[in-house]
């Protein structure tokens, strides 16, 4: 089935006191361009998840992120005590030695660099392992939006095929009443030129039959019915975005020759309408993953 490079999904749950929060999004685009944005602590898994990520999005310009909050006070700095301990012996040792007293050391000590130090952290694979799932079921839920989006798009292009079909089914009145059009408009022409009587009606028929041959669609009409037959039969397969891209290439070069073979007002109306059905399938396609 067809799915819609347009998707959202979005799965949240607390493992252990941290609750995470998954969301992946994505937009239509021609190839892959995957944005991913995950807490620092994660970073040694990213290629890892971006490769499961590329491997099942496919297509479109999307973005995955991963968030949490504790619920729990992080500590996030400590202080290096040694280095702490070392300054402070130093500044002692000088104060002393310039007599200063009950000189209040602290303020200054803690503005010197590396003395606060960024609290280390490891990180835990049985948690990685639960976020992890947490990504694919927001990914199943991104999943199951795209399907919803595709169906929609699979009933539209259903829709307008079958209106390209009947517009080419209404082509069959016009084009029987174009030859007869086209042999009476021939005959007063030649007969302004010569008396009616001096024409030969088998020369003039085989003359016909070889001005109306070259305005003959009838390959033009099967190829045009093969071509939306195929389109609607690639519709049960799963990601046929670019295939389907290229059938409606071809039905519209099958719909451009028989529009330029019409010479018959009727005739082009009902092209018209059936190009004008095909442009909102190629606009549409663009979706399609």
């Amino acid at each position: 089935m067809l799915r819609s490079m347009t998707g959202f999904g979005k799965a949240e749950a607390t493992i252990g006191q941290k609750k995470f929060t998954v969301e992946v999004r994505s937009l239509n685009s021609k190839q892959l361009d995957l944005n991913l944005r995950i807490p620092s602590l994660y970073r040694e898994k990213e290629l890892e998840l971006r490769s499961w990520l590329s491997e099942n999005v496919l297509r479109g310009k999307a973005d995955a992120l991963i968030y949490y909050e504790s619920l729990e006070a992080e500590k996030r700095m400590s202080i290096n005590g040694q280095l702490l301990e070392a300054y402070y012996e130093d500044l002692k040792a000088f104060g002393d030695k310039v007599g200063m007293t009950n000189a209040d050391y602290l303020n200054a000590l803690m503005r010197i660099p590396d003395i606060m130090k960024p609290e280390s952290q490891e990180l835990d694979e049985s948690e990685w392992a639960q976020l992890f799932e947490l990504v694919k079921e927001a990914y199943r839920r991104f999943d199951s939006y795209r399907k919803i989006e595709g169906g929609k798009l699979e009933e539209d292009f259903r829709k307008r095929i079958q209106l390209i079909l009947d517009y080419r089914d209404g082509l069959e009145g016009p084009i029987a009443a174009r030859s007869e059009k086209i042999k009476e408009k021939l005959k007063n022409n030649l007969a302004e030129l010569i008396p009616i009587d001096k024409i030969d009606p088998n020369r003039f028929e085989q003359e016909m039959i070889y001005y109306l041959e070259r305005l003959d669609v009838t390959e033009e009409y099967q190829r045009l019915t093969t071509n939306c037959e195929h389109f609607v039969d690639e519709l049960k397969e799963d990601n046929q975005g670019k295939k389907l891209g290229f059938i409606s290439q071809e039905i519209g070069r099958e719909i451009n020759t028989i529009g330029s073979k019409a010479n018959d007002a009727d005739m082009q109306k009902l092209v018209v309408k059936m190009k004008d059905e095909l442009e909102k399938i190629k606009e549409q396609i663009n979706n399609v993953l």
